[in-house]
């Protein structure tokens, strides 16, 4: 890449949003209970305007639903902000040797915990949502034959990643942007959504009515309030970045984990996460996975006085070793317990965790080699384990610095550190282990309908990648259930539409009142202090619900975050004005989803699973030990992965007064031995296949 014309690399780091789109007005003012409430009519709302969610109000507009784009921030959020060296979209037809969806169905569910049918889902609709991006602009890499140019990332032994560069998701933003404005999709901005608004039928059952919003504007009641009146509402809110002390998410990242416990559905695998090396909030948030690591720079650390620590050596043997794993951790770049074994190359997270905890700042140097393990060699490139000479053969990149060996295979890396103030060929870049995805979230079928009819999730905001996915399928499961909620909320649409007529049965004051009634608590002198209340459960979730956790201590904190939870429904969180209301209630959801993690977590641990997918539980009694240089290290004893758990699913509902946790066996392989043509057509026409 070395030869690509400045102006090339420009356009795919620098990528430019459209302006502009279809602003809509309320439909019409209600005045209930001393209140003008505005209320908007669609027959779907599709909240959030990353990836997913564009891609679903996208396909409901092409099927002619009215449907409504809702976002808190245009613009915000992880699609549009976050990335990593060459961001990767995750597809099937692969590998120079071919593909098949079963063995790509297997490669997503293979760390345990997810529905193997909805993983053939994604695997299957891989093929065609990656060409709906190309067929609305999204140009990603080909050879002169037409095939997509490929390669190996985390939890992916096949090579199924493909990427745009750093800005992958950014760039198939613009492109739904682009559709959304062509399609002339109106769009609600600075809103959030508060409360899920539900009626029952003639049958007793609840279905999604709507939502209860927060407008952003104060001119018709000082709640901001409006309602969104829609049979259909569909969740594209993202993850829950913001919970998080330690976190690569962009600032803002709220999700709608809570919103959707308040009312009533079920969340799915909400203690599994990813983890790993980035580049923190304060400063540019960035994952820090593919080449820059694969360059091999120098990993350090330093202290309160200013002394430098060659800290990795501590753990590997050689510095071929130690250099090799630092290169590793651009296909590994997640955390995983049982990569800190026979000095694997998650060991590198735990050590720069070590240091954190220690008071050390930690740094990656682009213009040092790694500097040997004490009496051994140094650092060669003709001194590397098989796998990563021959990568670095591959690629023709020899250069003797790492920041020369950068510009050779990935100079996009530099150009998008350069783009937001870090000139990394002369600075090192200081960084962490952060949380950086959550791969649990709400529970949905393979239509993506979570348990309360007509409310649907999709993207990080739902449970569906398990323990562990092979790196950027997240961006393809995002985009295959944009296409399904639209094919099922189109199908639904008319029956939903009947539902909603009788919407007028719904008690409008009875949804307003709980929040109002928060109002009032949260202004009164005795509410809780935000800033102790975000500072305590950013703290509990990085560091008792984060990538090392203590078996023994998972009780206790489990206790602590819900006296808080229950504190904070009691008093409310102090609040100067309703202008901060949004935030408050935002906050609030985050204190009932972190006792939620808390309480699976704890559940998960007492019932004695074990270390899995991107958390290590340490415990005395544990079966497996990591070594360093100079032997076992006994503080991170932990307990070996259960794998009888791995064909289950754990599950939490909130009631309003306390939560309830099951599990369920994952959903069996899809068999398509009884599928043929001319016995299945008549399910399409007739509309069975979404039943």
């Amino acid at each position: 890449m070395s030869a690509v014309d400045q102006q090339i690399l420009d356009n795919l780091t620098q990528v430019s949003f459209p302006k502009s789109f279809n602003k809509v007005r309320e439909s019409e003012i209600r005045h209930i209970n001393g209140l003008d409430i505005p209320f908007y009519h669609y027959d779907a709302v599709v909240v959030g305007t990353g990836a997913a969610g564009l891609r679903a109000a996208v396909e409901l507009k092409r099927k002619n639903v009215n449907v409504l784009l809702v976002t808190s921030g245009l613009y915000m959020g992880t699609s549009a902000c976050s990335g990593s060296d060459k961001q990767t979209l995750f597809t099937a037809a692969t590998g120079k040797n071919g593909d098949n969806f079963h063995q790509l169905a297997a490669a997503l569910s293979s760390g345990g915990a997810m529905d193997k049918d909805i993983a053939y889902v994604e695997a299957v609709g891989s093929i065609h949502t990656l060409a709906g991006l190309q067929y609305l602009g999204l140009e990603l890499p080909e050879d002169r034959f037409g095939s997509i140019l490929r390669y190996q990332t985390d939890h992916d032994e096949a090579g199924r990643a493909t990427s745009c560069g750093p800005r992958t998701s950014r760039l198939m933003v613009k492109v739904l942007l682009e559709e959304t404005q062509r399609l002339a999709i109106p769009m609600l901005t600075a809103t959030t959504a508060l409360k899920l608004i539900k009626q029952r039928d003639s049958a007793g059952v609840e279905h999604c009515a709507g939502l209860l919003v927060s407008t952003g504007s104060a001119i018709h009641n000082p709640y901001r309030f409006g309602v969104i009146n829609a049979a259909s509402v569909v969740l594209a809110t993202g993850g829950p970045g913001d919970m998080y002390r330690d976190s690569v998410y962009p600032k803002k990242c709220y999700g709608s984990l809570g919103l959707a416990l308040e009312g009533g559905l079920k969340l799915a695998n909400i203690i599994e996460s990813q983890f790993g090396i980035g580049t923190p909030r304060t400063a540019f948030p960035w994952n820090l996975s593919g080449t820059y690591v694969q360059v091999i720079p120098y990993i350090y650390s330093v202290d309160a006085q200013g002394n430098e620590h060659n800290f990795l050596a501590q753990y590997y043997r050689t510095t071929q070793e130690l250099a090799s794993n630092v290169f590793r951790k651009g296909y590994q770049w997640p955390f995983h317990a049982t990569r800190t074994l026979e000095h694997g190359s998650s060991l590198v997270d735990m050590a720069i965790a070590e240091e954190v905890k220690n008071g050390h700042r930690v740094y990656m140097d682009f213009n040092r080699n790694p500097q040997p393990v004490p009496g051994d060699l140094p650092f060669s490139l003709a001194r590397l384990d098989a796998d990563v000479s021959s990568y670095l053969a591959n690629n023709e990149c020899a250069a003797e610095l790492p920041i020369d060996r950068l510009k050779q295979m990935n100079p996009l890396a530099i150009e998008l550190y350069a783009m937001h103030g870090c000139d990394i060929t002369r600075s090192p870049l200081e960084f962490a282990v952060n949380n950086q995805h959550m791969n649990g979230g709400i529970e949905v079928d393979i239509w993506g309908e979570t348990s309360l009819a007509g409310c649907f999730a999709l993207g990080e905001v739902a449970g569906t990648h398990g323990v562990t996915r092979p790196g950027g399928a997240a961006l393809n499961s995002g985009q295959v259930f944009g296409v399904r909620v639209a094919q099922k909320v189109a199908h639904d649409v008319q029956q939903r539409q009947r539902l909603a007529a009788r919407e007028g049965e719904i008690d409008y004051a009875d949804v307003m009142a709980d929040i109002i009634q928060w109002a009032e608590k949260s202004l009164s002198e005795d509410a809780i202090d935000p800033v102790a209340l975000k500072t305590e459960i950013r703290n509990r979730m990085s560091d008792q619900a984060g990538f090392v956790v203590a078996a023994e201590d998972t009780a206790i904190e489990r206790q602590r975050a819900d006296v808080l939870l229950n504190e904070v429904l009691a008093k409310g969180m102090k609040l100067s004005s309703l202008t901060r209301l949004t935030e408050n209630l935002l906050w609030r959801h985050f204190a009932l989803t972190s006792a939620a993690v808390m309480t699976m977590l704890n559940t998960y641990i007492e019932a004695g699973g074990g270390s899995r997918g991107a958390r290590i539980i340490l415990d005395e009694q544990g079966d497996s030990v990591p070594e360093g240089r100079s032997g076992p290290i006994e503080k991170w004893r932990f307990r070996s992965e259960t794998t009888a758990v791995q064909d289950s699913k754990l599950l939490i509902a909130w009631d309003g007064k306390g939560f309830h946790s099951s599990s369920r066996p994952v959903n069996d392989p899809v068999n398509l031995s009884k599928v043929f043509f001319e016995k299945n057509w008549p399910d399409f026409l007739m509309g069975k296949i979404y039943r």
